[in-house]
Formats: structure tokens, C-alpha cells, sequence
């Protein structure tokens, strides 16, 4: 009996973003190493905890593939891209990076849509959220260091950059969150 409830196009597009996943995951602690290396501590801690993030999607992905019924293919991840070339590239990187990763899940809810999947149309509206929050917690990230002088940034506002970094939440407040009393 066949107990695969995915279609073939949904599994292999689930194992796909389950692969992109592991590689963001990759992404983020190359860059971590990067930041501390260069002597940046805070940002590093705040990627790596990004990296465990990302982990913790690709097992979401493994799960519900599971849960299913339908097989996980574990692929070889890609190489990081090089090592950014100062704080700024760092984080335009990661917002690249996630509006990829965006358009990847966006593919994944429409064609659960399209297939009437509606177990997978829901399962991804988690992901659809969550990205909103990375794509905008990268963008308030990019403008705090632009307003520290971007690529033209004093070693001070550097430091105070990274001291802020190792206590910057995890999560994005949204604006579906925000009210006229609570702007």
C-alpha cells in the first residue's frame, strides 16, 4: 500500500527547500566564523544562533516529509559563497539570502495550492510568516548599520553595533502586529 501522501512535484520541491535550508544553515555559521574572526562577537552569536535556526527549519521539513508518508532525500549542500567583505556585505548577503530562500517557499505555496494539498498549503503558512520576520529583521539590521556609516563605519559605532548585535532578538515584530495604540 502506498501511504505517500505527497505528490511527486510536492516531495521533491519539500526536499529541495529541506536542502536549502541546510545550506542557509551553512551560510549563517560560515559568516558567524567570519564575524568572529574579524573580532565582531555579537554579530557572531547573533548568526550563529540564525544557523540553528535554519537547522531547526531543515528538520521541519524532514519531519513533514516523514509524517507524509513520502521519502527525504538527504543531498550534498553547496559551499558557502566567500567570506563577506565587511559588516555591511555580511548582511546584505543574508537578506539576498532570505528573499531567496522567500521565493522558494512562495513556489511551494502556490503549487500546494494548486494541487488542492491543503495539509502542505497549511504547513507552509508557518514558513511564509517566518520569512517575513527574516526579511525584515535583516532589513532593520541593514539600516542600523547604515546608520552607523555603512561601509564607511568608525571602529566605535562598529563596537557599539556588535555590543547591541549579542542582544538583538531572534524575531521581527510584523506590521500585521502593530495598532494604531501600539504602532
Amino acid at each position: 500500500m502506498n501511504r505517500n501522501r505527497l505528490s511527486p512535484e510536492m516531495e521533491s520541491g519539500l526536499n529541495k527547500q529541506m536542502t536549502q535550508e541546510a545550506w542557509a544553515a551553512q551560510v549563517y555559521l560560515s559568516y558567524a566564523a567570519w564575524a568572529a574572526s574579524e573580532g565582531y562577537n555579537g554579530i557572531a552569536n547573533f548568526l550563529f544562533r540564525h544557523a540553528n535556526e535554519e537547522r531547526n527549519h531543515m528538520m521541519k521539513f524532514l519531519e513533514y516529509i516523514l509524517e507524509r508518508g513520502g521519502k527525504v532525500n538527504i543531498d550534498a549542500i553547496a559551499k558557502p559563497p566567500q567570506d563577506p567583505s565587511n559588516v555591511q556585505d555580511c548582511f546584505e548577503q543574508v537578506f539576498k539570502q532570505e528573499v531567496d530562500n522567500t521565493t522558494s517557499i512562495y513556489r511551494l505555496v502556490k503549487l500546494s495550492h494548486d494541487e488542492g494539498d491543503w495539509a502542505t498549503w497549511h504547513f507552509m503558512q508557518w514558513f511564509v510568516k517566518e520569512q517575513t520576520e527574516e526579511e525584515t529583521l535583516a532589513l532593520n539590521l541593514l539600516d542600523k548599520i547604515k546608520i552607523a556609516g555603512g561601509t564607511s563605519a568608525t571602529p566605535e559605532a562598529l563596537y557599539t553595533l556588535d555590543r547591541d548585535m549579542e542582544k538583538e532578538p531572534d524575531e521581527a515584530e510584523l506590521a500585521e502586529n502593530k495598532t494604531v495604540e501600539k504602532p
